[in-house]
């Protein structure tokens, strides 16, 4: 009996494996930074070779750190960071550039060209997407624009483009498979969710050959399998690291929320089986497919939250390690009026002010460092407040809990502070490790190592409920000066 599954977890800023076993339990995780290139202001690169070589050195060591060898293991399910670009040759399987990274701003202008040309409703209605630099499409034109010889060879069917996931089953099964899933390719600006097919008149829009685009897959199936365990393991579960989020939240009702805290802030709601457009600038998105059935998904999201930590870290030296930050907050009571608002490469959702810029207001000789690193984990629970009120009102359903994971979910502070200002429960479960449990979740269902979805909700268990707590008239005055403070960081 193969008694375990393996996520892939290919995020911004590392590279991790988890092996889980049938309860839903990690019995072994293996993580690797990676480099992060920032060669102008608002570009942000990963290499690929690089992240390639991190993702299989963490799945082999996370393999054999259990004695386990390729026998032993049912299934391979992958997560990754979305709308990171890759474009590579189809012979030889080498990049022509390093990736576009999501938070990457380069083809802000080139968006705000398909805004004035009045294209903004035609692209949502086709992708649930607004034009914007975050989306994988443009990033691709500007890669066929700017790479020598990097047009002539897509048109000439050299060229393949893939996000992460596509990067990562590419490398597995040796160049054998090109495929995505409809989580990821719901986030390119160039896929239909309601036909689930590539865009035709999106790909002659922004002059991106057919041919380069991967087969869109189900979330929950064998794509190929690989050798490199030892034995042959089947791949067999993808999704964009958010849906894979809000499967592995067993979210799997329509109403149902999640909040993952990264590097960024993603809110989804789990809209069922039809999409609904948003009238206060959320995303519709794809959560899964999983057989002939599909489950959508509002989108809010924030492009700047845990790497805020780093950055007081890194940029401005107030913490020496980010699991510091906590216990700098804590020191003062309160925020002292100070708001920090992390537009550090613009505003996402509801916003959408590609050109805001971080914006620190409310500094007195009072002001200390406690203060700016309790208005930086407050910003982030004000950002997901903001987002809360937006779903609310597209979706005519009041939050009756807020289901949260990721890195920064494990700051008691920030959870209790984001429980107070919602006025709703903040529930943190067991396992916060829910990106990759979704995804080991999507690769199982589809070996039959799971027996379905009520054995995989019944695993799912709350470590820790935060409730409300602040007085009300307090919180008032607290949100009134977080508005302010937005008002005063819009461009515009």
């Amino acid at each position: 009996m193969k008694e375990y599954v393996i996520a892939l977890d290919q995020g911004t800023s590392s590279s991790r494996a988890i092996v889980f076993d049938r309860r839903g339990r990690a019995c072994a995780t293996c993580q690797k930074e990676f480099t992060q290139h920032f060669p102008k202001p608002g570009m942000v690169e990963h290499d690929p070779m690089e992240i390639w070589a991190t993702e299989y050195a963490v799945m082999t060591e996370a393999v054999t750190s259990l004695g386990l060898g390729g026998a032993d293991i049912a299934a391979i399910g992958i997560t990754n960071q979305r709308e990171t670009t890759i474009v590579w040759d189809a012979a030889t399987g080498k990049p022509v550039c390093n990736a576009i990274v999501w938070q990457d701003r380069r083809t802000s202008e080139y968006c705000d060209s398909l805004k004035a040309q009045g294209l903004t409703e035609m692209i949502r209605e086709k992708t649930g997407l607004i034009p914007d630099a975050y989306f994988s499409g443009t990033k691709i034109r500007w890669i066929l624009e700017n790479v020598p010889g990097a047009r002539a060879r897509a048109e000439r069917g050299e060229l393949r483009f893939g996000t992460v996931d596509s990067w990562l089953v590419w490398n597995l099964t040796g160049g054998y498979t090109h495929i995505t899933d409809v989580s990821n390719a719901s986030r390119t600006m160039l896929f239909n969710i309601h036909t689930l097919e590539w865009d035709e008149e999106l790909l002659r829009l922004m002059g991106i050959p057919r041919s380069m685009m991967p087969r869109v897959c189900s979330s929950s199936e064998v794509y190929g399998q690989t050798s490199l365990l030892g034995d042959n393991v089947q791949v067999a579960g993808i999704a964009g690291d958010q849906q894979a989020a809000l499967f592995g939240q067993m979210c799997l009702e329509p109403g149902m929320v999640k909040n993952t805290y990264g590097t960024g802030c993603f809110l989804l709601m789990n809209t069922g089986s039809r999409p609904i457009v948003s009238q206060n600038r959320l995303l519709t998105t794809i959560a899964w497919k999983i057989g002939d059935e599909v489950t959508y998904a509002l989108e809010g999201s924030i492009f700047v939250a845990g790497s805020v930590v780093q950055w007081l870290r890194d940029g401005l030296g107030i913490i020496r390690s980010s699991s510091e930050v906590e216990a700098l907050a804590g020191s003062v009571p309160d925020n002292g009026g100070v708001y920090f608002v992390p537009a550090l490469t613009g505003l996402g959702a509801p916003y959408w002010d590609q050109y805001a810029k971080g914006s620190i207001t409310g500094i007195t000789r009072g002001t200390t460092v406690g203060h700016i690193a309790r208005a930086a984990l407050e910003g982030i629970a004000f950002q997901t407040m903001d987002i809360v009120e937006a779903m609310q009102k597209d979706a005519g359903v009041q939050l009756a809990s807020l289901k949260v994971d990721g890195g920064a979910s494990r700051n008691n502070l920030l959870m209790q502070f984001q429980a107070d200002i919602l006025g709703t429960e903040v529930v943190r479960p067991e396992v916060t490790e829910t990106t990759a449990l979704g995804a080991a979740c999507l690769a199982g269902l589809a070996v039959g190592f799971w027996s379905g979805l009520d054995e995989l909700r019944g695993s799912w268990r709350a470590e820790r409920v935060f409730r409300p707590t602040m007085p009300s008239g307090q919180v008032s005055r607290t949100i009134a000066g977080w508005k302010d403070a937005i008002r005063r960081t819009l461009s515009e």
